[in-house]
């Protein structure tokens, strides 16, 4: 009986830290300055910090799409990361000095 129980209770504890992983996979959108290819694979790059699954920026709609773990990330660090990288995201604003870095096709008007 008691390993028809232990049997039972393997796939029922696998199937419980499944759920409780799957609840903290967040999708969110915002939006990213930028212009090219180019910007696109630096700011998918900066993105992809640890807890980070998934990162497509959008270059004809500016937005980025990110998958996270909410349990270890959170959406603004994601965006201050690419704001290291010389991408606007909202309240999140390069540096001068590094926006200047980037190559001119990348440089987006600045609000």
């Amino acid at each position: 009986m008691k390993k028809i129980l232990s049997f039972l209770a393997l796939p029922l504890s696998i199937f419980a830290t499944q759920t409780a992983v799957g609840q903290s996979v967040k999708t969110d959108s915002f939006t990213v300055s930028g212009n090219c290819g180019m910007c696109k694979k630096r700011i998918e790059k900066a993105a992809l910090i640890p807890g980070v699954t998934s990162a497509i920026w959008d270059v004809k709609a500016k937005t980025m799409t990110v998958k996270y773990d909410s349990a270890t990330v959170k959406k603004d660090d994601v965006r201050k990361k690419i704001a290291q990288s010389g991408h606007d995201s909202g309240p999140f604003k390069a540096t001068d000095s590094v926006y200047q870095n980037l190559p001119g096709c990348c440089r987006y008007e600045r609000n």
